[in-house]
């Protein structure tokens, strides 16, 4: 793209065309250059980067990024050439040994983030009682001392939610993808081994702040990190990727807590510091990996890119095509962003329209994250599962089944969420979430002398049990999908933040209370309480939650330019109605009128495959 295109862009003064120009130059930034226009620009684009001993390969690369699925006939290409774009479009996991090394530390990097959210909950079997906080129903202190053991539980997610993630920017800038994963990696190396020899519970809080710090940086930044150095056709599934290995992480941390159960005093200890191992070798990794080629672009810094881009992928046609690619998507970049600074665009979330519709609807989804209870089980369960009867032991085990479901069901969720959409999966969900919570609730009612207490032990697991497996293939995934696409160029960066942000700090909000929750409303009002945030969480979903499934940037901007008060009346004077009609009373004939021109109906598709999944594949 030439200079003169940008300054265009900048220049465009009609809203509706300057959204449709920024459309098509991202869906490809190259298309309709003529062939001597785009060899200039390459021309120009090499002299000014330095990199003029590669710009014959470089002048191929423009052509297969320009159009990347016609490249059997663009003449100027070799037969190797052609062979070797042939391969990489019929095996798109086929990849360098370094590419696989990068896939396999961000996976680590997830592990950690799980790892560390689930250490405190075998540790909240013992160590309140090692800190003296630990007063029992009727004793002194005892309200005083279920906060403190709140408060000390979501130290990290208090730290998170207001330093961590809104270091990412600033780290990232200063040391680049990889020395930001390498310093929060330390600080995740550090912090546990540091609590494991904490001796007072303020001594434990703050270190948990500060690994909250580490924490909160290291999950805005590794995501970026695996998209940025992997090829676009497996960059969704390393998105999807960092939700599954965060769950693996989870399980890996309820069996590190059974693992060292029977250690006697020091078990809380080894339960919160083995949250160092998956941190250390992330630490060591790093630096192995390549570093991204679009932060090392951001700084100029283009021959040390070409070199990442090389290692990175198999043939040096590959890296030519991606790194000038890659450069006119900065340019665009640049041109939407217009200079503005990190600040004006945060503000810009709230007073921008457009936007602040995809930050209220990125707001609702990480809330009802939150919402659903799934953290009261992953922060809490050994501890539930004790409430229930089962010994500390026991509950430690029955948590690490917890953790292996919530893994093995994330796997259909890399599936579901393109196939049935983000709210459709949602909208399924919350409902079936509400349910087996209300019926663990009702569990903890069953008498402990029916059947020697093995009815209520077995009963709670079960329903437990049942509740992950919705979550997994629903709540578990959408969030951060969403919330990564809702928003545009200009502002991503910034909404992503205050998504994480709002996830984190909401998780720190349930992490304090419900020590306290379980000790004022006791097993059956608390998990009945979260049922009925989860139908509430329903319903907010279906007021505020447009489908994103398969939309183009220009698309996501007409879902999202709709006023808020029209789309959630749209919801209840149009779509329900109309999934009444059709799917309780069988009218067959039944239509739905399209919330905007364009529609194709995609929001009572989103609503109806939760009734009739079935009938959305005979409809393509």
């Amino acid at each position: 793209m030439s200079a003169k295109d940008v300054t265009a862009l900048k220049d465009t003064k009609e809203h509706h065309e300057y959204r449709q120009t920024v459309s098509e130059k991202i869906a490809n930034p190259l298309a309709g250059i003529p062939r001597e226009q785009l060899f200039h620009d390459v021309e120009v684009f090499a002299r000014e980067k330095g990199l003029e001993d590669h710009l014959d390969i470089l002048k191929k690369g423009a052509l297969v990024a320009q159009s990347p699925k016609d490249f059997e006939s663009i003449d100027v290409l070799t037969d190797d050439d052609k062979a070797n774009l042939a391969h990489e479009a019929a095996h798109k996991w086929s990849h360098p040994k370094t590419m696989y090394f990068t896939v396999f530390l961000s996976a680590i990097g997830a592990c950690v983030q799980g790892w560390d959210q689930t250490g405190s909950n075998g540790a909240n079997l013992s160590f309140p009682k090692r800190f003296g906080i630990d007063a029992s129903e009727g004793q002194a202190n005892f309200i005083r001392d279920d906060w403190l053991v709140g408060l000390v539980n979501a130290a990290p997610y208090i730290s998170s939610a207001f330093i961590g993630c809104w270091l990412s920017d600033p780290l990232n800038s200063m040391f680049g993808r990889r020395g930001t994963i390498f310093i929060t990696a330390i600080i995740l190396v550090i912090t546990p081994i540091g609590s494991a020899f904490t001796k007072t519970w303020e001594e434990l809080f703050v270190v948990r702040l500060i690994l909250g710090i580490g924490m909160g940086a290291k999950g805005s930044t590794v995501p970026i990190f695996a998209a940025e150095n992997s090829p676009a056709q497996i960059r969704g599934a390393l998105v999807m990727g960092w939700q599954l290995w965060t769950a693996f992480g989870i399980f890996l941390g309820f069996a590190a807590n059974a693992a060292v159960a029977d250690t006697g005093a020091i078990s809380w200890r080894l339960q919160l510091g083995s949250a160092f191992l998956p941190a250390f070798p992330l630490a060591v990794g790093i630096f192995f990996c390549p570093e991204s080629p679009r932060w090392l672009m951001k700084k100029n810094r283009y021959k040390d890119a070409y070199n990442s881009l090389l290692r990175l992928r198999h043939h040096e046609l590959q890296a030519a095509r991606d790194i000038y690619y890659i450069h006119v998507q900065l340019e665009i970049e640049l041109a939407i962003k217009q200079g503005g600074s990190y600040i004006g665009r945060f503000v810009e979330l709230f007073t921008i329209p457009r936007v602040r519709r995809a930050t209220l609807a990125s707001f609702v989804v990480m809330l009802a994250q939150q919402m659903c209870g799934i953290n009261i089980i992953a922060f809490y369960s050994s501890t539930v599962f004790k409430n229930s009867g089962y010994t500390d032991k026991q509950a430690l085990y029955a948590s690490l089944g917890f953790g292996a479901i919530n893994f093995l069901f994330a796997f259909p969720a890399l599936i579901t969420i393109d196939t049935f959409g983000r709210r459709s999966l949602l909208l399924a969900t919350f409902p079936n979430m509400a349910w087996t919570l209300l019926a663990t609730g009702l569990c903890f009612l069953i008498p402990e002398s029916t059947g020697n207490g093995k009815a209520r032990l077995g009963c709670v697991a079960f329903f437990i049990y049942v509740f992950a497996m919705f979550y997994s293939v629903g709540e578990g995934p959408v969030p951060f999908a969403y919330s990564a696409e809702v928003f545009p160029l200009a502002q991503r960066e910034q909404g992503m933040a205050w998504a994480v942000a709002t996830c984190l700090f909401w998780a720190a909000v349930l992490s304090m209370t419900f020590p306290s929750m379980l000790r004022a409303m006791h097993p059956v009002g608390a998990f009945c309480f979260y049922a009925g945030l989860n139908m509430i969480a329903f319903f907010l979903i279906f007021c505020f939650l447009p489908e994103t499934k398969q939309r183009t940037l220009e698309e996501l901007d007409e879902v999202f330019s709709v006023p808020t008060a029209r789309f959630t009346a749209y919801q209840w004077k149009e779509t329900l109605p109309y999934w009444i009609q059709r799917y309780i009373r069988k009218d067959k004939n039944a239509t739905l009128k399209p919330l905007f021109e364009g529609d194709h109906h995609a929001i009572a598709r989103s609503f109806s495959r939760v009734s009739a999944p079935h009938e959305e594949k005979g409809r393509h």
